[in-house]
């Protein structure tokens, strides 16, 4: 499936549900607290602090995002880049885990010849922030998730926030197991090469004050009204559709890959070293051109 067709159904799907499908914002925030927009959520931020009144209760987008924090394990590992695209679904106070949780799982297994992307639900695993107990109760008892493929984790893996003073909360994700080729067994907490992230849904429902580190941060209040903020990696998930071993062979990138490859003749596949080189240059000249 291109990646284009993967963006196509994701807005599709969300529409259909009462979603307003909302052009990706420039790459360039507007928010002083930021140099370049890192997540899909950043657009829709004053919404969120309640400093501004949505135009909509539930909105779409697939927003061009350049995040920099993991830039020493690109080209190192199958998952990173730094440009990349989000898929997400916002709920500005309308809905919250109750409803967010059955959409992903929806479109994830729905069938391709009904509109989905048709993941097996056995190749799914799920993680909760460690006390989110309605969660669990709505992976489990709602979608039908086995308890063994729900892991807890904590503020290092299941809470989003910005990095900067802003909306946050917990949230649960969701992972493809690529099979045992890829790495160990044990979900998510045991190999994230092999269990790759998919989906992360965000409860947004704090306002946080100082932001130290991902773990060590102030909550001075609660949002005005708890939303949703999801996003689906545009790139992980073509290249799982696609049935390719990492985002760098995909429809969008692969070109590029090659191209590089060809100005230093050289070629991709044949020497590890030559070929994370090749993943860098291929991520920075997307990154750059963005």
């Amino acid at each position: 499936m291109e990646s284009a067709e993967i963006a196509r159904r994701f807005l599709r799907f969300f529409e259909e549900r009462g979603h307003t499908a909302v052009p990706s914002a420039s790459l360039i925030a507007e928010d002083p607290t930021l140099l370049l927009v890192p997540a899909g959520m950043v657009p829709f931020k004053p919404y969120f602090l309640g400093q501004q009144k949505p135009p909509y209760p539930r909105a779409a987008s697939v927003q061009k995002c350049v995040r920099t924090p993991d830039i020493d394990e690109v080209g190192k590992t199958t998952r990173h880049a730094t440009f990349f695209q989000m898929l997400g679904n916002f709920s500005f106070g309308d809905y919250f885990k109750e409803r967010a949780i059955p959409l992903a799982w929806e479109l994830l297994t729905k069938p391709e010849s009904e509109g989905g992307f048709g993941f097996p639900e056995e190749r799914l695993w799920v993680t909760v922030y460690h006390d989110d107990d309605e969660s669990y109760d709505i992976w489990h008892h709602k979608v039908g998730i086995p308890a063994e493929r729900i892991q807890r984790r904590g503020l290092a893996d299941n809470y989003w926030h910005m990095g900067v003073p802003g909306p946050g909360g917990p949230c649960t994700e969701i992972y493809y197991d690529r099979g045992p080729e890829y790495g160990r067994d044990g979900g998510p907490v045991a190999d994230e090469n092999r269990y790759l992230e998919v989906w992360n849904n965000v409860f947004m429902q704090f306002q946080l004050g100082t932001v130290r580190s991902k773990t060590d941060f102030d909550i001075v209040g609660e949002l005005p009204a708890k939303s949703v903020d999801t996003g689906m990696g545009l790139e992980r998930m073509a290249a799982i559709l696609q049935g390719v071993d990492n985002i760098y062979e995909i429809d969008t990138t692969y070109k590029i890959l090659d191209r590089a490859a060809e100005l230093t003749g050289t070629r991709y596949g044949r020497d590890e070293r030559a070929d994370v080189s090749l993943r860098v240059v291929a991520d920075h000249v997307r990154t750059g051109v963005m």
